[in-house]
């Protein structure tokens, strides 16, 4: 275990105490395939909630897990970092994924992950007409996506961060690519949304928070690309979102903005909560340098003729100079 991965005896100690109990062992191995509630775990493992709740707590305090909220629900999922982590990954990169105990608690996972997926497909059903009314506006999806991807296919990165994240689907699409992907929104029910989306791909590397754009849960530094795809016309401050944005790009990292060119569809402001109908260029170019980011990028997908698309889509490109200017200064 190499690097930060290193644990002092005591702290070693306490992390396979924590984790050398049978239901502790059963709770490490199922979070190791998804992100959990208490209540979640107690269906199960067919435990009470209290003693679930106890079982939770010595592995959080063992840094073996990590405990995060959701309005008034708490997930739990495997540590990413540090020795408790490490720790975690090794027990269970020994455990056989075939034995009878694993086999059957992964049974019962696959029951709870069904009911999330009918709650999911429940709320997706009852907001799909709006959001291909939505969708028929502005140029299709298809040719969106093929322009991101063009944007970030010249460097390769092996972490994203989808602020506004939605169904999830930027961590889909970039998911088979990355090492790790997060995607954050303030909303439970789009939460619940993209959670089914990513674990129908099988994205475990992958996963949702809830979380303030404005206030980012996250250190500096910590992500290679930030993606902020049609979420700054809903913001009262659409520069202060991509300053906190910019503050956790690593150096050299990318930070991608997909939203709306200006537009007159004022029933969008009126029905469905946008605050700005588009944005000019230069608007957010400049909140992008004002960020002490540098603009590399900005190209605008106008509708076809005749095809009754009437909102163009624009990306804006920008890079963390830090690296850069590391580099120079050594030269």
């Amino acid at each position: 275990m190499p690097g930060d991965s290193h644990l002092g005896f005591e702290a070693l100690n306490t992390a396979l105490k924590a984790a050398g109990e049978e239901t502790r062992l059963r709770v490490l191995a199922l979070l190791a395939e998804a992100e959990l509630t208490v209540s979640d775990l107690t269906d199960i493992l067919r435990q009470s909630q209290p003693r679930i709740s106890r079982h939770l707590r010595l592995l959080a305090e063992a840094g073996l897990v990590e405990r995060f909220r959701e309005g008034t629900w708490a997930f739990f999922r495997l540590a990413e970092h540090g020795g408790g982590a490490a720790v975690a990954r090794t027990l269970l990169e020994r455990l056989d994924p075939a034995d009878a105990t694993v086999a059957r608690d992964r049974a019962r996972l696959a029951s709870v992950r069904q009911a999330r997926a009918a709650a999911a497909q429940v709320y997706f059903r009852a907001h799909a007409a709006e959001w291909d009314r939505i969708r028929k506006l502005h140029v299709p999806d298809e040719a969106v996506e093929q322009a991101i991807r063009a944007a970030l296919v010249d460097k390769p990165f092996r972490s994203l961060l989808d602020l506004g994240t939605g169904t999830g689907r930027m961590l889909e699409l970039f998911g088979p690519e990355i090492e790790r992907g997060l995607g954050i929104d303030l909303s439970l029910d789009m939460l619940q949304v993209a959670r089914d989306r990513l674990e129908r791909a099988g994205l475990k590397h992958c996963s949702v928070r809830q979380g303030d754009l404005y206030d980012l849960p996250l250190a500096n530094d910590t992500f290679d690309v930030v993606i902020l795809h049609q979420v700054l016309h809903f913001l009262d401050d659409g520069a202060r979102a991509i300053h906190e944005a910019a503050r956790v790009l690593r150096p050299g990292g990318r930070l991608l903005v997909v939203d709306f060119a200006p537009h007159e569809e004022e029933f969008l402001r009126e029905q469905y909560a946008h605050r700005r109908l588009g944005f000019a260029p230069e608007t957010v170019t400049q909140w992008m340098t004002a960020s002490g980011l540098e603009p590399v990028l900005h190209k605008s997908l106008a509708p076809e003729a005749g095809s009754g698309v009437k909102i163009a889509v624009s990306l804006w490109l920008a890079r963390d100079a830090r690296a850069l200017i590391a580099s120079r200064e050594v030269a």
